[in-house]
């Protein structure tokens, strides 16, 4: 029989299951892993610096000194379950549940103000779940605003109407700000208050309105400040803290003392640190919350000089990251939500770590990725979703 008769058939594999999960167009092709990278890192150096902090306070650790560690690890693990959620939902698809997310938001922060909410190290912004964990509702709300925001300027745009926002969008998309704003004043959390007002600045300037919003929002900043000073809105214990932030002398064995402990401790570290875990203020215990909002104050001492500035380049390029996602965005939504997740990370840690430094008053608030806490953590891990889901929405050339 000549080998004529035979019919040759081309054999074609089919793509594997690894094959599709790395083609050129598949999601983890498509993700800045860059940013992810950054990103585990710092929660890294971050599970080192709370156990630090952590492993010798025996009546917070209740005799285990891995007892805030491996909660640390656990909120980073569920953190980034959010994450792959926030990704999975996609930004495009995450409209449709604003509303649902913005009410729930409110819900929570309300409940703070019920008999459910608690306080914690003098800000009554917690509720207590139980079992040792609590939720702040007000980190919630950093999303719910970011994404509502979004919604509401972009849709007209997006939809080819109009170029830019017209006034009676960003009428409505303050308003929606607004309202968690109050409620949040009432309870006070002033360090939440300042973060949100920094994510309606970025949002805003992304979204291409008018400057005279811009300008009008930083003045009704200003006088909104000096009419929450006059009106006593603010407990004794924060007015305290920007008195001692106005004058560091003031009082370093009182309300100074945090600040004050803080500078010796990171001052004592110099170029490469005194080694992990050999931080003599960190070992005695001389600066309180350095689990949480002073952590930066156990790197300065411990890592030394060349440990906080890699935090800080590391912090860098999420944010660096985050304004490329910005820019490449396919639609004016993407471009808001990005932008409004850069300035939330860009003034969040600048807060922080200057209020160690104290040259930024004290408010409480935690560093990204690096401080102990869920709440922040759980809504950070979905910002980073939120800004994975807009960089895939982009061609692979792009």
């Amino acid at each position: 029989m000549s080998a004529s008769t035979y019919s040759v058939r081309r054999f074609t594999p089919e793509r594997s299951t690894l094959g599709k999960l790395f083609a050129r167009d598949s999601a983890v092709r498509r993700m800045d892993w860059l940013l992810v990278l950054s990103t585990v890192l710092l929660c890294a150096i971050g599970s080192m610096l709370v156990y630090s902090a952590t492993r010798n306070r025996t009546s917070l650790t209740h005799g285990d000194q891995y007892y805030f560690l491996m909660r640390h690890v656990m909120n980073a693990g569920i953190g980034a379950g959010l994450c792959i959620g926030a990704m999975a939902i996609g930004h495009h698809r995450m409209r449709t549940i604003v509303p649902f997310f913005y009410a729930l938001s409110i819900l929570g922060i309300l409940a703070v103000l019920s008999p459910l909410g608690s306080t914690v190290n003098g800000a009554h912004s917690w509720i207590v779940i139980g079992g040792g964990f609590s939720l702040q509702p007000s980190e919630f709300v950093k999303i719910s605003i970011i994404i509502g925001m979004a919604m509401v300027l972009a849709a007209r745009v997006d939809a080819g109407d109009q170029e830019h926002p017209d006034h009676r969008r960003v009428i409505q998309s303050l308003a929606l700000a607004a309202l968690p704003i109050l409620i949040i004043l009432m309870m006070p959390d002033l360090g939440s208050v300042m973060v949100l007002g920094a994510i309606i600045l970025g949002v805003l300037l992304a979204s291409g309105s008018s400057n005279r919003w811009i300008f009008g929002l930083i003045g009704t900043a200003v006088v909104g400040s000096l009419l929450v000073w006059k009106l006593g809105i603010l407990d004794k214990y924060q007015i305290d803290r920007f008195a001692a932030f106005a004058n560091p002398a003031l009082d370093p064995s009182g309300v100074g003392y945090n600040t004050s402990q803080a500078r010796i401790a990171i001052g004592s570290g110099g170029l490469l640190g005194k080694g992990l875990f050999h931080g003599s203020q960190t070992s005695g215990q001389f600066v309180p919350e350095q689990q949480t909002d002073f952590v930066f104050s156990v790197a300065g001492e411990e890592l030394g000089f060349v440990g906080a500035v890699l935090i800080v380049a590391l912090i860098g390029v999420i944010l660096w990251r985050g304004c490329k996602i910005a820019r490449g965005a396919t639609d004016l939504y993407g471009t808001i939500v990005a932008a409004g997740v850069v300035a939330w990370f860009a003034f969040q840690s600048f807060e922080n770590i200057g209020m160690t430094l104290g040259i930024m008053p004290v408010t409480g608030i935690p560093l990204p990725f690096v401080s102990y806490g869920g709440s922040a953590m759980f809504a950070n891990f979905i910002a980073i979703g939120m800004l994975q889901s807009v960089r895939m929405q982009r061609p692979m050339s792009a």
